[in-house]
C-alpha cells in the first residue's frame, strides 16, 4: 500500500469515525451513560450524608450503605453493557494492537542484535548510548518544565467548573512504585522469554545489547548469528507491511469507540483544559522541531513528512508502540544506518516519551490547582524531578502516564480523587501525547545518526 493512499485511508477512517461515533452515542449509547451520571450522583450525595454519620450502627447508616450499593450496581452494570455495545468498534483496534505487539518484541530483539554487533565494539555502543542519553534527559527535562510553565501560566484547575470528587474517595488507579529497588527490577531482566512475553522493551534492549556485543566478540560463528538474525529481521518487516494495512480499520475502531462512549459534549465541558493542553503540545513540538533543524537543516521537514502516518497511527489508538514498525521503517527510508535506529529508538520508546512527560507535570499540578492545594517552586521543581525518575520505562500505552501519576500526586498530599478528572478524557490527551512520542523519537533519531555521521 503506497505511502499516501495509507495516509489519505486514515484520515478518512478518522473523520468517519467521528461522524459515526457522535451518531452511535446518540442513538445507542446515551441511555446508559445517562443512568451511568445519574447514578454517580446519587453516589456522591449518599458518601456525603454517610461521612456526617459517627456510629455506624445506626439504621440509618446501614440503610444508606444498602443503597449506595443498589447505586454502584447501577454504575457497574450500565457500564457493562455499554462496553459490550461498543465491544464491534473496539476489537478492529484490539487485533492489530495485537499484532503490532506480536510484532514489537521480535523487531527490537532482531534488530538491535545486528545493530549492535555492526556497531563493533563496548567503546563505540558506549559512546553512542552516551549520546543517545543526553538527547533523552534534555528533551525529558525541557518537557517537564514546559508543562510545570505552562500549567503555572494557564492554570486551568482554577477555572474548571465541575463539582469535585471527594477528597477521602479512592480511585481504580494502580500506584507506580517508586523506589530504587523497583526500577532496577524493571530495567534489568531476570528472564529474556519473560521479557518477551510481556513486551517489556526496556529488559529487551539490556539483553539485546549483552547479546550483540557477545555476537561480535566471538568472530566467525558469531557472523553466521548475526546473518540468520538479519534475514529474520527483514521477515518481520514484512510482516509488518501486511499489519499496516489494517492501520485505517485499527483507526476507524478506536476513533468511533471513543467518541460513542465520551460523545461530544465532553469536549465542551473540558475545553479550556483540552485545548490548553494541545497548545502546549504544539509549542514541544515546534521545540522539537527546531532542535532537529540545528543538526538536521531543511531535511527536518522531511522527517516529519514522512512519519505523519507512524503520528496519525499513534494519535488514533492511543499508544505510540502501535506506531513503532512504521517508525523504524521510515527512519531507514530516510537515510538513517540501521544499525543507529535499532539501537535508539528502542532506547526512546523507554526514555524519551515527550508528550507523555510534559503531560505528567501538566496534570499533577492541575489536580492540585483543582483542589486549592499550592505547591512552592521548590516542591514543583522535587515533582519534577520525582516524574522524571519514575516515568523511566514506562510503555508507551494508554493510561500508562496516568498511573505514574497517581503514585507522584499522593507524596504531595494532592488528593488522589481529583485523577477522576482526567479519566473521562484521558483517551483524548493520550492521543496527542502518542503522537508527540513519536515524533520525539524519531527526531532523536535522526539527530544521533547525524551526529554519528551514518546518515545518508
Amino acid at each position: 500500500m503506497g505511502k499516501n493512499k495509507l495516509t489519505f485511508l486514515i484520515l478518512i477512517a478518522l473523520i468517519t469515525g467521528v461522524i459515526i461515533g457522535y451518531v452511535y452515542n446518540a442513538v445507542v449509547i446515551k441511555p446508559y451513560n445517562g443512568n451511568i451520571e445519574n447514578a454517580q450522583v446519587l453516589i456522591k450525595a449518599l458518601d456525603g450524608k454517610l461521612v456526617t454519620i459517627k456510629d455506624t450502627n445506626q439504621t440509618e447508616y446501614k440503610n444508606l450503605k444498602s443503597q449506595r450499593a443498589t447505586q454502584v450496581k447501577i454504575r457497574k452494570d450500565n457500564d457493562s453493557i455499554r462496553e459490550d455495545k461498543l465491544e464491534g468498534f473496539t476489537i478492529l483496534s484490539d487485533i492489530f494492537l495485537r499484532l503490532i505487539k506480536m510484532i514489537v518484541a521480535p523487531l527490537v530483539f532482531t534488530t538491535l542484535v545486528v545493530g549492535v554487533a555492526k556497531v563493533g565494539n563496548i567503546s563505540t555502543v558506549g559512546r553512542i548510548g552516551g549520546k543517545t542519553m543526553l538527547w533523552f534527559i534534555s528533551a525529558t527535562l525541557i518537557s517537564l518544565l514546559l508543562g510545570m510553565v505552562l500549567v503555572n501560566l494557564y492554570e486551568p484547575g482554577k477555572a474548571l467548573h465541575i463539582p469535585l470528587p471527594d477528597n477521602h474517595l479512592g480511585i481504580d488507579i494502580k500506584k507506580s512504585a517508586i523506589s530504587l529497588r523497583d526500577f532496577v527490577s524493571h530495567v534489568v531482566p531476570k528472564s529474556f522469554i519473560e521479557a518477551m512475553a510481556n513486551n517489556e522493551i526496556l529488559q529487551i534492549v539490556v539483553f539485546s545489547i549483552f547479546f550483540g556485543i557477545a555476537t561480535s566478540a566471538v568472530g566467525e560463528q558469531g557472523a553466521i548469528v548475526i546473518k540468520a538474525l538479519d534475514a529474520i529481521a527483514h521477515i518481520i518487516m514484512k510482516i509488518t507491511g501486511y499489519v499496516m494495512q489494517l492501520a485505517p480499520l485499527a483507526v476507524f475502531g478506536a476513533i468511533t469507540a471513543i467518541i460513542a462512549k465520551q460523545g461530544l459534549g465532553i469536549l465542551s465541558t473540558y475545553a479550556v483544559f483540552i485545548s490548553e493542553f494541545y497548545s502546549g503540545l504544539f509549542i514541544l513540538w515546534c521545540i522539537i522541531i527546531t532542535a532537529g533543524y540545528f543538526v538536521l537543516k531543511n531535511r527536518v521537514f522531511t522527517l516529519v513528512n514522512n512519519i505523519k502516518d507512524a503520528m496519525l497511527i499513534a494519535f488514533s489508538t492511543s499508544t505510540s508502540e502501535a506506531a513503532y514498525p512504521r517508525v523504524l521503517i521510515e527512519l531507514e527510508r530516510f537515510g538513517c544506518k540501521d544499525k543507529i535506529v535499532s539501537f535508539v529508538l528502542p532506547l526512546g520508546y523507554s526514555f524519551n516519551l515527550d508528550g507523555s512527560m510534559m503531560y505528567m507535570t501538566f496534570a499533577s499540578l492541575f489536580i492540585a490547582q483543582a483542589y486549592n492545594v499550592h505547591l512552592s517552586l521548590q516542591q514543583q521543581l522535587t515533582m519534577l524531578l520525582i516524574l522524571m525518575l519514575t516515568s523511566k520505562g514506562v510503555a508507551g500505552v494508554p493510561r500508562a502516564s496516568l498511573v505514574v501519576i497517581a503514585g507522584t500526586i499522593a507524596t504531595f498530599n494532592i488528593p488522589e480523587a481529583g485523577l477522576a478528572l482526567l479519566i473521562g478524557i484521558d483517551p483524548l490527551l493520550d492521543m496527542g501525547r502518542s503522537a508527540t512520542n513519536v515524533l520525539g523519537n524519531a527526531m532523536a533519531t535522526a539527530v544521533v545518526s547525524k551526529w554519528e555521521g551514518e546518515i545518508d
